[in-house]
């Protein structure tokens, strides 16, 4: 019973480093998978079967490259995002969106939102945050939106996109093992409830502050949003959707679907129109997908590292160490899986336990492992639980940059939001339990 104390002591000592911000996660991962391993006496080379599964060819050979299709998904999709953003398509979807809306503020922060939800099921990164906050932002201001309500606006909308993002399905499938199906549709029921969150908070938030639900206002896009982009023809403002669509309603597969995005935003950019010269718009693709490789390194990094802990906590010698803690406090009845995950759902936050992008990872593969649960169970309460990550939590890049952008603290976009982010989380953990138990 000493070996698995002891990995989860280091277990812990690693959340604690990364939760203070000594240890940036793209280390913590490696150094977590190789440091469990080492502690469970996984040895550097061992054959078995006639396979390779030691500690180097195993966890951090096969490791890094576990997640590979995942790679190309999220950089396919960067490559989409900056091809989007070149050719003005993802500018022209926030400003259609603001325009409709006219002097109604409510009306243009609901518009909003759902611009930027819908560009956010194809593109993702920092960058994209910053592409679209610069031209989003503004407008929600200009209408009289506190800055600090704005960007927790921003987050609700991109956490809505998030979760229909194929590159994200893909990394879940792949870190999980669950069915594509099964990701797909309990996907879908968190986008409805993000949404639901996301209008809630609005309301509430206009009704704190006296904004009149019908109150006119000029609208102001602000210098940010001013950058000279030839506007896209109308057929090309449909690209964000053309890879959710094969996907979902034809069944393709991820990488072949985003490269028909790209293809689609092309073909639709240089036939309709008139202005756009074939061999300009070949160098700009090629410069989007330099620039979208770019903008997927922090992400493809991160996965190495996950791959790695996820092949070192389901490596045999360590699973047989945890598999007695595991058992002991993973939950097995309905009741008692709805109040364990909602209870820890925070533990999301800081890339804790319960976060699939961080440590959860490995966790959830390994419970999955044991067969106490129904596989699409664990992945959906650890989804769930993710809600309170992508949108709270404040070592995201993502809110830090906001905060910085609109004057506020990382942490008050936290206590903000937590009330709302942690009762999504709780209702998709219960309608888990209804699904899969």
């Amino acid at each position: 019973m000493l070996t698995p104390v002891l990995i989860l002591a280091f277990f812990l000592v690693i959340v604690a480093l990364m939760v203070t911000k000594k240890l940036p996660v793209l280390l913590a991962l490696p150094i977590l998978a190789i440091g469990v391993a080492l502690t469970a006496g996984v040895p550097l080379v061992l054959v078995k079967d006639e396979r390779q599964i030691g500690l180097l060819a195993h966890v951090i050979g096969d490791g890094s490259t576990r997640l590979a299709a995942a790679y190309a998904s999220v950089m396919l999709a960067a490559w989409l995002g900056q091809f989007m953003n070149h050719t003005g398509i993802s500018k022209t979807i926030v400003k259609t969106a603001a325009e409709l809306g006219g002097d109604r503020p409510f009306l243009v922060t609901v518009l909003i939102t759902a611009a930027i939800a819908l560009l956010f099921t194809t593109i993702g990164g920092l960058g994209a945050v910053i592409m679209v906050a610069t031209i989003a932002l503004p407008i929600l201001i200009s209408v009289g939106v506190p800055s600090l309500t704005a960007a927790c606006i921003f987050l609700f909308g991109m956490a809505t996109g998030l979760m229909l993002n194929m590159a994200n399905w893909a990394f879940y499938a792949t870190a999980t093992g669950v069915e594509k199906s099964d990701v797909q549709s309990f996907a879908f029921i968190l986008v409805g409830l993000t949404a639901l969150s996301a209008l809630i908070f609005a309301i509430v938030e206009f009704k704190k502050t006296g904004l009149k639900f019908s109150w006119a206002a000029q609208t102001n896009l602000g210098t940010s949003a001013q950058t000279e982009v030839q506007k896209p023809p109308v057929l090309s403002l449909l690209t964000p959707i053309i890879p959710i669509v094969l996907v979902v309603l034809l069944k393709w597969p991820i990488i072949p679907s985003f490269l028909a995005g790209i293809l689609w935003c092309f073909l639709s950019v240089l036939v309709f129109s008139p202005k756009r010269n074939a061999g300009n718009l070949v160098s700009v693709l090629t410069k989007s997908a330099f620039e979208g490789v770019s903008d997927a390194a922090p992400a493809v990094l991160l996965m190495i590292g996950i791959g790695m802990v996820l092949n070192s906590l389901m490596h045999p010698i360590v699973a047989e160490s945890i598999t007695p803690l595991l058992r002991a406090v993973v939950p097995t009845s309905p009741i008692h899986y709805v109040i364990f995950f909602s209870i820890l759902a925070p533990l999301a936050l800081y890339r804790g336990p319960l976060n699939l992008w961080g440590l959860g990872s490995g966790i959830a593969a390994v419970v999955i492992g044991l067969g106490i649960l129904p596989a699409p169970a664990v992945f959906s309460a650890f989804i769930s639980a993710e809600r309170v990550q992508a949108i709270g939590d404040p070592t995201n890049t993502h809110n830090v940059w906001l905060a910085n952008y609109t004057g506020s603290d990382v942490n008050q976009i936290l206590k903000k939001v937590i009330v709302y982010i942690w009762v999504l989380a709780v209702c998709g953990i219960i309608i888990s339990s209804i699904m899969w138990f």
